[in-house]
């Protein structure tokens, strides 16, 4: 068995654009017809670009390969170039085309990927949602972002539906020219969040209080005291993700345990979080981080070390399939990303939505990843724009 096609789409995701504003999804395809589905999240290059970048790759080491070869495949993606470094662009392209191997290889052999990594270690895997604005587009600044009490409402009516667990982001902006101090003002707003959900769900639910490497080292820690009365489950990446001994200094000032890992990509960059314990809830994302086999081996660096997964989702619904695949396996597992119940536009594109139930996904029992990609709905939803998947703030922000 060889592979011998590739197939990519890049897809608008129509408002209310949840997850960013499109998915770049590949598909690979065996000289027996076994179809692999994968989904790249680079958030660094224009879409169209990154398409060039997943032909090249192709081109030079996929195109005739043994899809099982997947540990060969992916040293030589690695260090083509002479580079044998963690390089996030080249690592989306090599997740998705990795992602899309397991595929084929599951379905090669009729089992789903989480049998061929040491088998389903848990039925259910416990999720969580980020607190999105009802009727509104992500993109806007809807009430949910900046008021507490509707926050706390939209909290209240996410654990109604089973959620054990919501995340939200009250701390201001993320730009180009971080980390900053945190203002009065942010910290007094990002207090009033966490009281206002406390409230709301009292013990039913944990809070997860997102940052994005705003903040320089004492800033962080000045935040993190105002939050600890409030027993968050995390405070999510509260430095930037290039020096984690800056954030090991947050962790060893604050009994809120630290999130950290959306940023970061192989195994390298993880075992140095790790070996400083600067977080012990390790959040990668499949569609970056260098694929399942990689995810695999971080769950495991972290299990030396009492950390726990936590695998990131702001991308579409293979990347999230892949997320579960992993989680499944791995004796780590804490928690997993949702975007809201992985229904809208994420169940649309695919060909039988990922089941979720009462807080939990059910991990699919379909061979491979577990889901398809529904071309018909992709190809009607294609996304021709130059925008990069995420774009931060461009200049400093002194004071929010």
């Amino acid at each position: 068995m060889k592979v011998r096609e590739l197939r990519t789409f890049v897809v608008g995701n129509p408002p209310p654009m949840f997850g960013g504003r499109y998915f770049i999804f590949l598909k690979l395809i065996t000289d027996n017809g076994i179809e692999g589905v994968g989904e790249v999240y680079n958030a660094t290059f224009m879409p169209h670009t990154v398409v060039k970048m997943i032909e090249d790759v192709f081109e030079h080491h996929v195109l005739d390969m043994d899809p099982f070869r997947i540990e060969a495949l992916w040293r030589n993606v690695y260090g083509r170039g002479y580079s044998l470094r963690p390089d996030i662009s080249l690592m989306g392209v090599l997740s998705g085309i990795e992602i899309a191997l397991w595929d084929i290889a599951g379905k090669a052999v009729g089992k789903p990927v989480y049998e061929l990594l040491g088998g389903k270690v848990h039925e259910r895997l416990r999720s969580y949602t980020y607190l999105y604005p009802e009727g509104a587009d992500a993109s806007e600044d809807p009430p949910v972002y900046r008021d507490p009490d509707i926050a706390a409402e939209t909290a209240a009516k996410y654990v109604a539906q089973g959620f054990t667990a919501v995340k939200f982001d009250p701390a201001g902006p993320y730009t180009t020219f971080d980390p900053r101090q945190p203002s009065l003002e942010r910290m007094d707003l990002s207090e009033a969040f966490c009281h206002a959900i406390r409230d709301a769900v009292g013990s039913k639910a944990d809070l997860l209080f997102g940052t994005h490497g705003q903040f320089t080292t004492s800033g962080a820690i000045r935040l993190a005291r105002r939050l600890e009365k409030y027993d968050p489950l995390w405070f999510e990446e509260p430095t930037p993700p290039e020096c984690p001994e800056e954030m090991a200094r947050v962790a060893r000032q604050t009994t809120i345990p630290i999130a950290t890992g959306e940023r970061l990509t192989t195994k390298y960059e993880f075992a140095r979080v790790l070996e400083t314990q600067a977080a012990s809830i390790i959040q990668m994302a499949l569609g970056r981080v260098g694929g399942i086999l990689e995810a695999k081996k971080i769950a495991s660096l972290a299990e030396v070390h009492y950390a726990q997964i936590a695998p990131h989702l702001y991308c579409g619904p293979v990347e999230g399939a892949a997320n579960v695949q992993i989680s499944a396996c791995s004796p780590n597992f804490l928690i997993q990303e949702s975007i809201q119940t992985w229904g809208g536009f994420h169940g649309d594109i695919l060909k039988k939505p990922m089941q979720w139930e009462d807080g939990y996904i059910i991990p699919p029992t379909e061979p491979g990843i577990g889901v398809e990609l529904d071309e018909d709905v992709a190809n009607a939803h294609p996304y021709d724009g130059k925008n990069l998947h995420l774009e931060p703030h461009p200049g400093p922000v002194a004071m929010d």
